[in-house]
């Protein structure tokens, strides 16, 4: 259970990338007041925590019932992850793509704690795929137990920085949050490639 609980814990750090979630926040927060920061933020992280552990519980029987390999989800979900780490290597304006509708949308909504944030900011489908793959290969009791309590300790994790993080962003800028952001990035693409890997070996044994 501890080594799952490593495993797990080691894989949804980058990948859920509390400096950029921070940084994300921070900036679609912006024109709430105080205590809906606060309260916002806890919420982000139950809803981070209520998200993966469901997938974490029957993330192989949602596997068998659309009748998809873990190979097949792991080459999937590496991509994804590849992905997500390009973008923060080499990130595109804000917002880009959105109509002026959706931009506005975004700078008024008064609840982001759910959506953007929790989904698909920090629990996207890269963090679901990580935690579905870690579920598959490690189908026991205690070993669900392993990847739940990682699951929980990042949500917490998320929520405080989210809480208490928030001004020190501010205060280190669009500079120190996009260094930060691309070192992250990188680990991220590092992670997908992993990922990649072990689904294609598991999808054509023969590569191995």
């Amino acid at each position: 259970m501890l080594t799952v609980f490593v495993a797990a814990l080691a894989a949804l750090v980058p990948i859920t990338n509390p400096p950029g979630a921070v940084a994300a926040y921070a900036g679609l927060s912006a024109h709430l007041d105080e205590a809906d920061r606060r309260r916002q933020s806890w919420l982000t992280g139950i809803y981070v925590a209520a998200i993966l552990t469901v997938f974490a519980l029957l993330g192989t029987l949602i596997l068998q019932f659309f009748g998809i390999s873990l190979g097949a989800l792991q080459i999937a979900g590496g991509l994804v992850v590849m992905h997500s780490g390009f973008g923060m290597v080499v990130p595109r304006a804000l917002g880009a793509g959105a109509s002026d509708a959706e931009k506005e949308h975004a700078a008024t909504k008064t609840d982001i704690s759910f959506s953007p944030m929790a989904l698909p900011l920090i629990a996207g489908p890269g963090a679901i795929g990580v935690i579905v793959g870690l579920a598959a290969r490690n189908p026991g009791i205690l070993d669900r137990v392993g990847i739940v309590l990682a699951v929980l300790v990042i949500a917490a994790v998320i929520a405080v920085l989210l809480r208490y993080g928030t001004p020190l962003a501010e205060k280190l800028g669009p500079t120190g949050v996009g260094a930060i952001t691309r070192v992250m990035g990188f680990l991220i693409l590092a992670i997908g490639a992993e990922i990649l890997v072990h689904g294609l070996t598991a999808a054509l044994p023969g590569l191995a």
